[in-house]
């Protein structure tokens, strides 16, 4: 998706470099025979390549946005979270979220995805608990998403629920 490119613009060298911003998941999670051949990390550095991100969004067949958009919405987001696979000294996203939020009670997670390749094995419920915990290390206390019907499970089983005192949501659309 075009929409993702301009988001995040670095180099590989660049962010090859920028290992210290990463916290890394233990193999197992993604069933790896060999787990020192590939780690999962994650990361909450906002410099990421919006060309590799907008190939992650394509790879699961969302429909493209407007790279300037897409970079406006990730700076003005409260939490941009990456997760990547690494192979020697090769990275891959594989996951991204992130989210928007008040700085004191609320938080809500936009753009959730993880690579086709990666799905199926823990790693998109291992990307929302680390958006989650960082969330929650910074005091929020009430996070809502919206979801597509056919992941609204999946959001179930990670404790999220429709409201239990009824819909109190409502949208605004231009005609």
């Amino acid at each position: 998706m075009g929409f993702w490119k301009t988001w995040f613009s670095t180099s590989e060298s660049t962010a090859a470099s920028r290992t210290g911003a990463f916290e890394e998941m233990s193999a197992d999670v993604m069933g790896n025979s060999s787990p020192s051949s590939d780690r999962i990390v994650f990361s909450t550095e906002r410099e990421i390549d919006l060309y590799e991100l907008e190939e992650l969004c394509d790879a699961v067949g969302w429909s493209r946005r407007p790279l300037r958009k897409v970079k406006k919405a990730i700076e003005h987001s409260f939490l941009v979270a990456t997760m990547w696979q690494v192979r020697g000294n090769q990275r891959r996203l594989i996951g991204f979220a992130r989210a928007t939020s008040d700085h004191a009670f609320n938080a809500t997670i936009w753009d959730v995805v993880v690579h086709p390749d990666f799905q199926g094995k823990g790693l998109g419920k291992a990307l929302m608990k680390y958006v989650l915990k960082k969330l929650r290390s910074e005091e929020i206390s009430n996070v809502t998403l919206f979801a597509d019907p056919h992941v609204v499970d999946f959001y179930r089983t990670m404790g999220f629920m429709a409201d239990p005192e009824g819909i109190k949501g409502m949208f605004w659309y231009p005609h």
